[in-house]
């Protein structure tokens, strides 16, 4: 005889089961979309929902966070008819899980192939140059496009991003020798402006520097040729104010001529012609102090003979002086004689014979 509580049971057992069926619990940033006898009626959100057990069944769950999708590298002919590979990265979020369900049979192939049309027609109107160089203006074209015919997929396309743009080997080769040729061509500008530089400042240096040095020299001619002025005022001034004779000058003259010999190299030296003249007018001149004398002793004679007078000699202040001229002539007239002798002795040693000869 069947237990009356196994039957029991077992409906407790298939109420449990068909509770549990019922219930439907969606994570959070998940979307469920319910079908009822195939036919879509709601979408379960997140949280605590309840079905018909055997009537809803869930058809499609979609993640709706932001997903990232990588297209693979498409070939692209550009403008002036080269071949790039261009890699893309899109980022999607689904909006509207219904229309991402019923919309359109695979969103992300579909996604894949509008991104490599898009991409042909922009790139096709631009030469590589710009499209290596217009990456902002790429992507803002690429998410205006692929917005307004993903929007009615309920997929919202949030950022798209060009990853690389890979040129041809050849193109690439040609681009690198013209970075290094322009690299060249900078470098040579600044080095020749760098050397263009140094000149200009090493010329400016030195114009002032020879303005400096011309100044310099002006001002120290300016100075030996005030202080020889004021030694030659001074020397004539002095001369005018003692009231120098014949003697004192004839006497300095002598003076000068032992100087005409000095000199290691001299193997040519002028005499004078004036020298004779000037050795006979100092002895003329001094001796004539003592000429002057007889006629004063005369006189005193005479003077004598008519009366006794005081005998006087010769003045031994004037005899000294005569006596120093003559002595003064003869040094000079050896201080010649040897500088003669010094100048052929010294043409004699080089073997060229040294010159002397008096000036008329």
């Amino acid at each position: 005889m069947i237990d009356p509580a196994i039957p029991l049971i077992i409906l407790a057992v298939l109420f449990v089961a068909i509770a549990l069926s019922a219930i439907r619990i969606v994570p959070q940033a998940r979307a469920y979309n319910i079908e009822r006898f195939g036919r879509y009626t709601r979408t379960l959100n997140p949280g605590l929902n309840f079905i018909v057990p055997g009537v809803d069944r869930v058809n499609t769950k979609f993640d709706l966070r932001e997903h990232v999708f990588t297209s693979r590298p498409q070939p692209v002919i550009t403008e002036d008819n080269l071949v790039v590979n261009i890699d893309t990265v899109l980022y999607y979020q689904i909006t509207q899980p219904k229309a991402a369900a019923y919309e359109v049979a695979n969103f992300l192939q579909a996604i894949d192939q509008l991104t490599v049309t898009t991409l042909r027609n922009v790139i096709g109107s631009m030469d590589l140059e710009k499209t290596l160089t217009s990456r902002e203006e790429i992507n803002t074209r690429l998410r205006g496009v692929l917005d307004d015919t993903t929007g009615k997929w309920g997929i919202r396309v949030n950022r798209v991003e060009i990853k690389a743009i890979d040129p041809p080997p050849t193109i690439k080769e040609a681009m690198e020798k013209q970075m290094r040729a322009d690299r060249d061509k900078r470098a040579a500008i600044l080095h020749a402006e760098g050397e263009r530089q140094s000149r200009i400042l090493k010329a400016e240096g030195a114009r002032q520097q020879a303005i400096l040095e011309a100044q310099g020299d002006q001002q120290a001619a300016i100075l030996r040729a005030d202080g020889e002025a004021k030694a030659v005022e001074r020397v004539f001034q002095a001369v005018h104010a003692n009231n120098a004779d014949a003697k004192l000058l004839a006497y300095k003259y002598l003076e000068t001529l032992p100087s005409l010999a000095q000199g290691e190299g001299n193997t040519f030296w002028v005499i004078p012609g004036e020298l004779t003249e000037a050795v006979k007018n100092v002895s003329h001149a001094f001796a004539g102090d003592s000429a002057e004398t007889k006629p004063s002793t005369e006189k005193d004679g005479r003077e004598s003979e008519r009366g006794p007078a005081e005998i006087t000699g010769p003045d031994p202040a004037q005899s000294a002086s005569a006596q120093a001229a003559v002595d003064a002539a003869e040094q000079a007239e050896k201080a010649v004689a040897d500088a003669r002798d010094d100048v052929r002795r010294a043409g004699a040693r080089t073997g060229s014979v040294p010159e002397s000869r008096e000036e008329p």
